[in-house]
């Protein structure tokens, strides 16, 4: 079986029906895997996925302190800015055009580091990268792990569901996921390691990441505004992270083919551009999946890319000594050569 085909651990439903086409578990079935797979005392390899939503459970608590004790509609907006512009285009930096499509290079570890923590931790990238590569490869396809096909909770749930990577690869296959995963500075697990805890990320390493992370950034937010402030963007990021995994079930349609001719040019998968994912946060999610590896997806003027600026600035700092840009190659394969076509049909209906 190819590499792409098993590195992930499948579910109990599997990814496929006994025709071949897409399985599509019923939401009893769905719920019996998530907390099937969350059940760190039947298993201590369930441990990052339990780790993944008990971030949320957590975060939940500062969320309800805001809106219970330290509300009010300025720190409101303060939340919202966080929320959906700050962490929304630091995922697309991070773990989409970085950690996934290497889109860029930093200059060294230092820039990587400041890229990486400059929000809260909400996401082990383990969980993130592998599975996207599998994504991109499946689109739309039996095997991608949040397939829209299969329903809104088929990809709410998709990151303990079906974004883990198998627990029985051979040490070859193994070391395959480390080299995805190496340029994000990550410490993988050794192949035995990964035989007793069944992921590539250390546990110790990455609780106690993640602790350094949440304490640096309560210290910084409460000198900055006290436990209002704190709890404010604490819960703004837990806010995020559960909206987040809505993101692939609206960005493909919602299992529909709601493409637009003159707008999403990628007719490979169901993959369209939202005005709204594209302004907070860079996500012209189908104009990614015709430039995987661009560090820019808003090709046209309209199409705001906070998470290119970003990058943009880094790269004028110096932080990052070079990056992909598919802007010039989209407009010359794609928009020029469709509205040119236009223009020629409406010179016809004209004259």
């Amino acid at each position: 079986m190819a590499f792409i085909d098993s590195v992930l651990e499948q579910p109990s439903y599997g990814w496929t029906d006994g025709d071949g086409n897409l399985s599509k578990p019923k939401a009893g079935d769905i719920f019996r895997e998530f907390f099937k797979r969350l059940n760190i005392f039947k298993t201590k390899k369930n441990w990052l996925s339990f780790t993944s939503w008990m971030m949320i459970v957590c975060l939940a608590v500062p969320l309800f302190l805001f809106i219970f004790k330290f509300f009010s509609l300025k720190i409101l907006a303060v939340a919202a800015v966080y929320s959906m512009v700050v962490m929304g285009s630091h995922g697309t930096v991070w773990y989409h055009r970085y950690c996934t499509h290497r889109a860029f290079k930093f200059r060294n570890p230092v820039w990587r580091f400041i890229t990486q923590n400059i929000t809260l931790k909400i996401i082990p990238e383990e969980i993130y990268v592998i599975s996207h590569h599998v994504h991109h490869a499946k689109s739309d396809q039996p095997g991608d792990p949040y397939n829209a096909q299969g329903g809104f909770l088929y990809c709410f749930l998709a990151d303990v569901n079906h974004q883990p990577i198998a627990r029985n690869m051979d040490e070859n296959a193994y070391n395959r996921c480390v080299k995805l995963m190496q340029h994000t500075g990550q410490i993988s697990n050794t192949y035995t390691q990964y035989q007793k805890w069944g992921t590539l990320a250390n546990p110790m390493r990455t609780i106690g990441g993640i602790l350094l992370n949440w304490g640096f950034w309560y210290f910084v937010f409460y000198m900055i505004g006290g436990h209002p402030l704190a709890c404010t963007l604490f819960g703004a990021a837990g806010f995020w992270a559960v909206g987040v995994r809505t993101f692939n079930y609206e960005g493909h349609g919602k299992g529909e083919d709601k493409r637009r001719e003159g707008t999403d040019y990628n007719r490979s998968d169901m993959s369209i551009n939202q005005i709204w994912p594209g302004i907070v946060a860079g996500e012209w999610h189908n104009n990614h999946h015709l430039y995987p590896k661009s560090a820019r997806s808003g090709f046209l003027p309209h199409q705001v890319d906070l998470a290119w600026c970003y990058i943009k600035l880094l790269s004028l700092m110096g932080g990052i000594t070079e990056y992909h840009d598919s802007k010039k190659k989209f407009l010359k394969e794609y928009y020029h050569p469709l509205k040119k076509a236009k223009d020629v049909v409406l010179d016809k209906v004209i004259g």
